[in-house]
């Protein structure tokens, strides 16, 4: 999957709005599925598949601001570009919030799209890239051993080595030992980058 082109998912209910979405679209280059409902756009595409969604915000059965909400509860990032004939401001307001990229009306102008799906893609490939870096570094924290961590826990609170020794109760010179190792399973060439990981990972680090 970390190979595929991003694809620009447009979901409306109107065949001749898919259509010319579609095509305006692949004119500009993009990869494009359409789906004519939420249900068939969710019984076909996959969780974390690189790309965005063109959203209309009105359809029967499942609607936009409902699809959205569905895409949160499960975890899907695929950011939202929001289409509408005839939303009021609540909704606009609802969507944003709930990190919509974009809440545009119809007819939309095509520079307008395309500069909100270019932005969504953009939005989805920084993310994907964190959650990438995430698991990279919860990888490593994996090979630490018990002690490692402890070490290092005590590492990106600015704590000396001799500090260290103190309130684990162990040697300066197994602090040490444990400190280096630590800085190489981690793959951190300072105290500033492992901080820099452990803040990535979630981990606490304040005095």
């Amino acid at each position: 999957m970390d190979n595929e082109a991003p694809f620009v998912n447009v979901v409306d209910d109107d065949a001749l709005v898919l259509r010319s979405l579609g095509r305006l679209l692949r004119s500009a280059g993009f990869a494009v599925r359409t789906f004519p409902s939420s249900e068939e756009f969710l019984s076909k595409t996959q969780s974390g598949e690189p790309g965005c969604l063109v959203l209309d915000l009105t359809m029967p059965g499942v609607n936009g601001l409902d699809l959205q909400a569905q895409l949160a509860r499960t975890g899907n990032e695929c950011p939202v570009v929001f289409l509408s004939g005839n939303a009021d401001i609540s909704q606009s307001v609802k969507a944003m919030k709930a990190g919509a990229v974009d809440f545009l009306t119809k007819p939309v102008d095509d520079e307008t799209l395309l500069r909100a799906v270019e932005e969504a893609i953009a939005r989805h490939a920084a993310s994907d890239a964190r959650r990438k870096a995430r698991e990279a570094i919860a990888a490593r924290l994996a090979l630490l051993s018990e002690r490692e961590r402890q070490v290092m826990h005590h590492v990106i609170r600015g704590r000396l080595n001799k500090q260290i020794a103190a309130e684990l109760q162990i040697a300066l010179k197994t602090v040490k030992v444990h400190r280096g190792r630590v800085m190489e399973k981690m793959a951190c060439a300072s105290v500033a980058e492992l901080v820099q990981a452990c803040q990535l990972a979630g981990i606490e680090f304040t005095q």
